[in-house]
């Protein structure tokens, strides 16, 4: 089970990953329970949340600087290989010395590097499920990266159907699992 932040996310990157390898051609058109977008407007997200990682944690860039360079299509002809690009390239960048402790400029303002390397591995958590669920794959997620991921979600979860992002939470039933927490959490029903 994953340690570290850097370990937490490193294993999130790496199921979103297997999800991404494992879509079938016909199923990039598929849809997901994130309801406005397919599977490939999915893993095209996910893969351009990757992208902003490196200007922003090593060069310093901030959201404004970037612009729209990310907005469009990243995945380009070869989904899988912009994917595992991206991943690579982000965890790269957290991975470098002081990269955690660093302040990074965020749409929302300045945040540690430690709450947006959390951020992320927790979006991408989700994510995996959203695609899981897409393409017919296996949805549980592994226990550490759920509990992770709850852990970050919960103290802002009121506020996430306010952003616009996020579907409105769902009631949990009682004695219900982690990952059925989460899932309502972010308004999914698992």
């Amino acid at each position: 089970m994953p340690e570290t932040l850097l370990e937490q996310h490193a294993a999130a990157l790496r199921l979103f990953g297997e999800h991404v390898r494992a879509v079938e051609d016909d199923q990039w058109g598929a849809p997901t329970p994130c309801t406005e977008w397919n599977v490939r407007d999915l893993v095209n997200h996910v893969t351009g949340e990757q992208l902003w990682i490196p200007p922003l944690v090593t060069d310093g860039s901030t959201v404004a600087e970037i612009g729209d360079r990310f907005a469009d299509d990243v995945l380009g002809d070869d989904p899988v290989a912009a994917w595992e690009r991206a991943a690579g390239a982000a965890h790269a960048a957290f991975a470098a010395p002081g990269a955690l402790e660093r302040t990074v400029t965020l749409s929302y303002g300045p945040a540690k590097g430690t709450a947006y390397c959390s951020e992320l591995t927790a979006d991408c958590v989700v994510h995996t499920w959203d695609l899981a669920r897409a393409i017919g794959a296996d949805d549980r997620l592994p226990d550490g990266l759920v509990e992770f991921s709850l852990k970050e979600v919960m103290p802002y979860a009121d506020g996430l159907a306010a952003s616009g992002m996020f579907a409105a939470p769902l009631e949990v039933p009682p004695g219900a699992d982690a990952q059925t927490r989460l899932l309502a959490l972010v308004g999914r029903k698992g």
